[in-house]
């Protein structure tokens, strides 16, 4: 009797010690918890990750992953909260774990503490007040931009008004170079997109020619092969290469393949100027896309190798030879966002492009769908809210201002949209042929677009493709950007020989 009673003791204890961690354990956690409070009601939010996705601005996606706020108040009640968050805090707890996410230790690993110093004491509500203060200057964020974690940017993005997100961008210059120079401030480029749902050569070169007659092509000339595989890539580099060369035109040529594609044509010898590949946020988003960081590193060795690049005055030659896209929802259409709401995992893709020095970053803000981003209101935001996060963390950001059919959005949302993105200093812009992508069925930007926001803003091309437009007589001499009122003699073959095919 006892014994079993000595039994009964240890184990009454045995629990009351239990109860007594689980309480105590409890209380930490409560503790820690981030939390504001409302008149009678306080709203408390477990961990970083839950407290950014209920902060976030609402939008589809969000709410299909079961992420977003319930309702306005919540929502307020988290921005409020994240307000007070130390910007250190970001360094300390990760919204995608550490040990299980390459591009979480890629983000620790790579920050810059020497560079985040001066920041260092704020909280997100600060840091938001400091970047439109005078003393955030470009120069002062440029120096910044590797001290910064793309959490802590979609942080300070989450309590930003649009004109906020549009006048802190445009503070930020990143400029890449390849053969001609991208970023520069008053400039706005273009990639010229000449998809053909068949690939069919000629039609290619129909939209290619249309868009050099309109002064588009100074980022990039870049193909969505409709039939992705290595011979049609082949074909469609060796096309691109041999007009490029033929005319003379600064600027390079891209066929938007997945990077294996373009690591065979390498090898193969086939002229390469950018290695492309869409990216995400989380090691399990790049896994569905097939890639991880080390082949991305095997790519941009391989295409380095090439030195394809122009040597500038400065004796160097252009070396940005990656080209990514991205977009809001593509981790979650892949179930690999990690309980995070898609802007914040959007944001952390820059940080996987800014580690390979990119010569261009776009994203596809409008592209995958209504089910991410449901309206025009929507995709607005969200458009000047990546080009705000890869602004400030150094990247060379462009945007695809794009809708699909069924999206609640029409082309005075994209006008608004595209209007406040060059008054930010996006570094550029999609050109398609009326703005319509036959071969992808989307609506974009057209060539047309790209004027009317040059002659608005009083925007120019990249230094050495407008020095090319006016010697091939495209455009008229002077700063504005006029087209010529003929078509030029040198183009004249050209057209022919497209009127005869």
């Amino acid at each position: 009797m006892s014994i079993r009673l000595c039994h009964r003791g240890k184990l009454a204890a045995t629990l009351r010690l239990s109860w007594c961690v689980l309480a105590l354990t409890e209380r930490m956690n409560k503790a820690m918890a981030y939390r504001h409070r409302i008149g009678l009601r306080e709203y408390v939010f477990d961990d970083l990750r839950t407290l950014m996705a209920r902060a976030s601005p609402m939008r589809s996606g969000d709410r299909l992953a079961g992420v977003a706020a319930a309702d306005s108040q919540e929502r307020v009640a988290a921005q409020m909260a994240l307000a007070e968050v130390p910007l250190a805090a970001f360094l300390n707890e990760a919204v995608v774990p550490y040990e299980d996410d390459e591009v979480t230790r890629l983000i620790i690993d790579m920050h810059d503490r020497a560079a985040f110093a001066p920041v260092a004491h704020l909280t997100v509500g600060d840091f938001r007040n400091w970047l439109l203060g005078e003393a955030a200057d470009t120069a002062t964020l440029t120096a910044l931009a590797p001290g910064l974690t793309p959490e802590m940017v979609a942080a300070v993005s989450k309590l930003c008004r649009v004109q906020d997100l549009a006048l802190i961008a445009r503070k930020c210059s990143v400029v890449t170079r390849f053969r001609g120079t991208l970023g520069l401030p008053g400039r706005l480029a273009t990639r010229l997109q000449p998809n053909h749902p068949t690939d069919d050569l000629a039609g290619i070169a129909a939209s290619l020619l249309d868009g050099l007659l309109m002064g588009s092509g100074d980022a990039v000339i870049g193909i969505n092969p409709a039939t992705d595989n290595v011979p049609q890539v082949r074909r469609l580099l060796a096309m691109l290469d041999e007009v490029v060369a033929r005319h003379g035109i600064p600027t390079q040529s891209c066929v938007l393949t997945h990077v294996t594609n373009t690591l065979q044509a390498i090898e193969a010898g086939v002229p390469v100027d950018l290695v492309f590949q869409s990216i995400g946020g989380t090691e399990a988003t790049n896994r569905s896309f097939g890639i991880d960081l080390a082949l991305l590193h095997e790519a941009r060795e391989a295409a380095l190798s090439l030195q394809r690049g122009a040597v500038f005055d400065n004796g160097h030659r252009g070396d940005h030879v990656m080209y990514f896209e991205t977009g809001q929802g593509s981790a979650l259409s892949a179930n690999a966002h990690h309980g995070c709401d898609q802007q914040t995992i959007e944001a952390r893709a820059y940080a996987v492009a800014r580690c390979f020095q990119p010569l261009l970053v776009n994203t596809v803000v409008g592209f995958i769908g209504p089910e991410y981003l449901f309206d025009g209101k929507q995709i607005l935001r969200a458009g000047l809210e990546d080009h705000f996060c890869g602004k400030l963390l150094g990247v060379p950001m462009g945007c695809d201002v794009c809708y699909t059919n069924h999206a609640e959005a029409d082309s005075d949302d994209m006008d608004a949209l595209l209007t406040l993105l060059c008054a930010a200093g996006v570094n550029f812009i999609m050109g398609v042929p009326g703005a319509d992508d036959i071969m992808l069925n989307y609506q974009s930007t057209s060539f047309h677009d790209a004027l009317a926001m040059r002659q608005l803003l009083g925007l120019r091309a990249a230094p050495e493709f407008e020095d090319w437009l006016l010697r091939m007589g495209i455009r008229e001499p002077g700063g504005a950007m006029r087209l010529a009122p003929a078509l030029p003699d040198a183009l004249t073959s050209a057209v022919r020989r497209l009127e005869a095919s």
